[in-house]
C-alpha cells in the first residue's frame, strides 16, 4: 500500500464525510458542468477522486445512469456505497491511484474534484494525465476543481499544486480545447472559505 494509499485510508477511517473540508451537501457546479457536457443520461461519466462525495448520489438522482467512481480509499467508497443503498450496485466503483491505473474502456464525462492538486510531482501529473488521455473518448469532456491561485496551499495536512484554466491546458495539452472556467468559494464545514478554479475541457475529435 502506498504512503498516498495509506494517507487516505485513515482519513475516511477517521472521520466523517461531513468532517472533512471539501465535503459539499450539494455539487451544484459539478452537477451543471457535467449536465452541459454531456445531457445524454446514457453517458459514460467517471469520477476521480470521489472518494464519499455525493456527486455520484445527485447523478444517479438525475436520471445518469453509466457512471464510475475512481478512489484511492476503499473506505471512502465504502461511505458512499453505504449512503446511496442499493442503487449503488448499478455504479462501477474501482479502488485505484490515477496516477497508476489502467483504465479498460472510455469514457465521455472525466470529472476530477480537488483530486488532481495533490499532485505535487511533475512526473505524478504526467503519469495522470496519460490515464486520462487513454479514457476520454474523442470529444469528450474533462472537468478539473483545483484550488484557485489563490487557494489554500495546504489539504488535509498535504502540499497542494494550485492551478488555474492556464497550467491545466499546459497540463493536458493541445489536443484539449478549454470550453467554460469558473470560480468557487467553498465553504468548509467549519465555515472558512477556500478558493476554487473548476475548468470545462473538450477533447478534440
Amino acid at each position: 500500500m502506498s504512503d498516498r494509499t495509506t494517507h487516505w485510508q485513515n482519513v475516511y477511517a477517521t472521520k466523517s464525510e461531513t468532517e472533512v473540508s471539501w465535503f459539499q451537501a450539494s455539487p451544484a457546479i459539478s452537477l451543471e458542468m457535467i449536465r452541459a457536457a454531456s445531457p445524454d443520461r446514457a453517458a459514460a461519466i467517471i469520477d476521480i477522486g470521489g472518494g464519499a462525495s455525493r456527486l455520484v448520489d445527485a447523478l444517479l438522482q438525475g436520471g445518469y445512469r453509466n457512471l464510475t467512481v475512481l478512489d484511492l480509499s476503499a473506505n471512502a467508497l465504502d461511505t458512499a456505497k453505504k449512503r446511496i443503498g442499493a442503487t449503488a450496485s448499478t455504479v462501477d466503483w474501482i479502488v485505484a491511484d490515477a496516477t497508476t491505473w489502467r483504465p479498460a474502456k472510455t469514457w465521455d464525462v472525466w470529472h476530477d474534484r480537488a483530486a488532481f492538486h495533490f499532485l505535487t510531482d511533475t512526473r505524478d501529473r504526467a503519469a495522470y494525465v496519460e490515464r486520462l488521455r487513454s479514457a476520454v473518448a474523442p470529444g469528450g469532456h474533462v472537468i478539473i476543481a483545483t484550488f484557485a491561485p489563490d487557494g489554500p496551499e495546504k489539504c488535509s495536512g498535504l502540499p497542494v499544486q494550485r492551478h488555474d484554466s492556464a497550467s491545466l491546458s499546459a497540463e493536458l495539452g493541445p489536443e484539449f480545447e478549454l470550453v467554460e472556467t469558473r470560480g468557487e468559494t467553498h465553504h468548509t464545514p467549519w465555515h472558512s472559505t477556500q478558493a476554487f478554479q473548476f475548468s470545462r475541457f473538450r477533447r478534440r475529435s
